[in-house]
């Protein structure tokens, strides 16, 4: 039986409390996967006084970008100590904490479907803004306060399940990086190199793969586009987006992916399954005796993803050039150095792969969760 809705204003009330005692100092963001982040405003000579105070369990939003974002930017604050925001967010708390949970209340923000009934109720200016009352006549189904226990439990041992892999693939890249950089990139200098060593450019050990494949023939699940791409080396998550029409570059496994747009983020994937990717992202495979754990590791490098956007054209949305990037320096060591890194590197991917594709299925189910709370 479907969950009768309720008007969300009748629930939470604006909360308008300042910074007067200036007892914060550096201003909280939010993304648009509702998280707070610091501010990336610049803030010198800022009144910080006027901006407003989020407390515990409280929650801020930036209702002037909905339209353009298609999402509303949305967190809970789940800090002890307050944080700052914008004087132009929108703070407000709920007022019957023993008939809705303020978890359960962040969890329905988080639905697709939220952001999309948001959407519609967006103004004709181009910023596409979202008006304070038209939130507080949106409607939202509140079950009992132990259902939305349970419900929120679910989630959050879901959401530390993920925590924990992401800990631990942090760890085993770390590992992983770190004996890259031992073995092949400290203490070596390009202008005397050690004996076997030689230089050469990205392009005599990797090619970038060209083969064409209808997007029509690919399954939406190993469609990867810079959409799906993770920024900072995390990898990807699976596609909602696949184009119908037009075609994809073929990937196998261990082919490295790298999104050609924005370099700055750093959106790499080692391919763990064959698929098709868009256009606006490299596949790079490795020409032997150079294998896939090196050609991934030397693109991964921060100095990599540096030189891609010193060659990069464009300015709002930068793109690297390709003739430019197979021109990168590096150094190549004998070939038995390359197999040694090889076998000490593949466990460790194993395990990353593991937990990766967990995380995947983590995230589904999460996806899944907030689904079932319009039911």
């Amino acid at each position: 039986m479907k969950n009768e809705t309720h008007r969300l204003g009748d629930y939470i009330r604006e909360v308008n409390v300042r910074n007067r005692e200036l007892k914060v100092t550096e201003p909280m963001g939010i993304n648009i996967d509702k998280h707070f982040m610091p501010s990336v405003a610049n803030v010198i000579g800022t009144d910080l006084s006027t901006y407003k105070l989020v407390s515990k369990n409280q929650f801020a939003c930036n209702l002037m970008h909905v339209g353009r974002d298609e999402k509303i930017p949305m967190a809970m604050q789940t800090y002890d100590n307050p944080i700052i925001v914008s004087p132009a967010y929108f703070v407000f708390e709920v007022t019957k904490p023993d008939e809705l949970l303020p978890e359960y209340l962040m969890m329905w923000f988080c639905r697709k479907e939220f952001d999309r009934n948001a959407w519609f109720y967006t103004d004709a200016d181009v910023r596409g803004g979202l008006d304070k009352g038209a939130l507080m006549d949106m409607q939202l189904p509140v079950p009992s306060i132990k259902r939305q226990r349970e419900i929120v439990s679910e989630y959050e041992t879901l959401t530390r399940r993920s925590r924990l892999n992401e800990q631990m693939i942090a760890r085993l890249e770390a590992t992983a990086q770190a004996l890259y950089r031992h073995t092949f990139v400290d203490n070596i200098d390009k202008q005397n190199l050690p004996q076997g060593w030689h230089l050469a450019t990205l392009g005599e050990v990797c090619k970038l793969v060209d083969e064409k494949i209808p997007l029509a023939d690919v399954e939406e699940s190993v469609y990867i586009s810079t959409e799906n791409m993770l920024k900072d080396k995390k990898g990807i998550v699976i596609s909602t987006n696949k184009p119908e029409e037009g075609k994809g570059t073929r990937f196998h496994i261990d082919d490295i992916l790298v999104s050609n747009i924005r370099p700055y983020f750093k959106k790499i994937w080692r391919a763990s399954f064959d698929g098709a990717s868009s256009n606006d992202v490299l596949c790079f495979r490795a020409i032997e005796p150079f294998n896939a754990s090196m050609l991934y590791y030397t693109l991964e490098q921060d100095a990599f993803f540096d030189y891609v956007m010193a060659g990069s054209n464009g300015v709002k949305m930068p793109r690297g050039e390709k003739k430019w990037i197979m021109k990168y320096t590096l150094t190549i060591p004998p070939i038995q150095d390359i197999e040694q890194y090889q076998g000490l590197t593949n466990d460790l991917r194993k395990q990353n792969v593991c937990r990766k594709q967990e995380n995947v299925k983590l995230t589904e189910l999460q996806s899944l969760l907030l689904a079932k709370m319009g039911q």
